[in-house]
This record gives C-alpha cells, structure tokens and sequence, in this order.
C-alpha cells in the first residue's frame, strides 16, 4: 500500500511575551522573535532598556519546543527545522501577522512597527515581510542568518525604502567574513543597504548598541 502525506489544519496555542502597557501614548511597538533554543521570556528581558512608558515590546515564541539536553531539564524552542518547511514558514507568517493585527488594535494609529530577529528569529521575520504586505517601518537583524530563499520579485516590494539595521558582535563565532559578504550580497540583490552596527561581543543581544540602532536607525 502506498504512503501518502496528508495535513490537517489545526488550532494551536501561541504563546507570547510583552514588556509595556498599551495606552494613547504609546508611540513605538517592537515584535522580536528570539533565536534556537530559546524561549520568549527570557529573550524579552534584552529589551528591558527600551521600557520607557511609551514603548511596547513583543516577543513571539516559536512554536516548537523541545528539551536542550536529553529528555528532560531546560526546554528551547526553534521556529522551524528543514522538515515540512514550506507548511512551517507560512503558519510563522499567519501567527506573526494574526499577533501584529492584534497589538496594532490596541495601539494608537500613527505607532511606529520595528521588527527584528535575532539569530534564527532573523531568517523568520525576514520571511515574513518578503512574503507579505506588513505595515512595518523599521527591521533590525541581530546575528541573524538572512535566508537564500526568499523571492526576490516580492521581497523586492517588501523591503522598498524600509530602513534596515544588521548588527552583530565582533566575537560572534557565527558571524564569519565569508557569512557576512554572503548576507550583503542577498540584500543587494533585494535592494538592501543595511546600517551596520557592531559591539565587542558574541553571539547575544547588547543593551547599548540596542538603544543606538534605536535612535538612528
């Protein structure tokens, strides 16, 4: 007898994490999507800087989770793996477009969207606006991995005239010279001229450099 694939479309329980009280003046949400391995909560306490009384900030954990170690003890969580991709990809898109709509319900109308990916969240998010019309006005890539298969034709649509910061530490054991020529060269390819930043440091998030992009970008 043959085998044939079948799916199943199913709700699901996404969780999310958020620093900040929507209200009137609010003038800035952020969506943050963390890295592999970890989990919404503690990616969020990076952006305790940024909590200033007008700004909200969001992260979205993936929707996998698995033990780090074993079978047991502290628990990641990864946004995708190459196994049933394609399906992976769009349920981030509809989870990440659903939680937006969401918080731009409770939110003055004029409120500045900054997305940014860290790390694997990096090739998420950058999928999600290549592949859809978000109102978003700035994206920031932290160490992240910027994905080869984003279409070109939309993504050059999406990523028009939107500023781009990459940022990375000069410690990052992923971020290699070869890695980083290949990333610009994709984002030349969408017409991307990113903002660099870069810290002394590894693969993490850094409160300082944070609060830079932030003001410049």
């Amino acid at each position: 007898m043959p085998i044939t694939e079948q799916k199943l479309i199913v709700p699901r329980t996404a969780r999310f994490y958020t620093l900040g009280i929507p209200s009137p003046e609010v003038q800035d949400l952020w969506i943050v999507c963390h890295g592999y391995g970890q989990l919404a909560k503690y990616f969020l306490r990076h952006f305790a800087i940024l909590d200033n009384g007008k700004t909200v900030v969001v992260a979205p954990e993936a929707l996998s989770r698995f033990y780090l170690d074993g079978f047991s003890g502290r628990v990641g969580a990864t946004w995708m793996t190459k196994e049933d991709r394609l399906a992976e990809i769009e349920d981030q898109a509809a989870y990440l477009n659903l939680l937006l709509q969401e918080q731009l319900e409770q939110l003055p109308q004029n409120v500045r969207v900054t997305v940014l990916g860290f790390s694997q969240g990096g090739a998420t998010v950058s999928r999600w606006l290549a592949t859809e019309n978000i109102k978003v006005h700035r994206l920031i890539l932290w160490a992240a991995s910027f994905p080869e298969d984003i279409d070109f034709a939309a993504g050059k649509t999406a990523f028009a005239n939107l500023p781009v910061a990459m940022v990375y530490g000069t410690q990052d054991e992923f971020i290699t010279p070869e890695a980083l020529e290949r990333k610009q060269q994709l984002m030349a390819q969408l017409g991307i001229s990113p903002s660099i930043y870069t810290f002394e440091g590894g693969h993490t998030l850094h409160p300082d450099t944070l609060q830079l992009v932030d003001k410049q970008l």
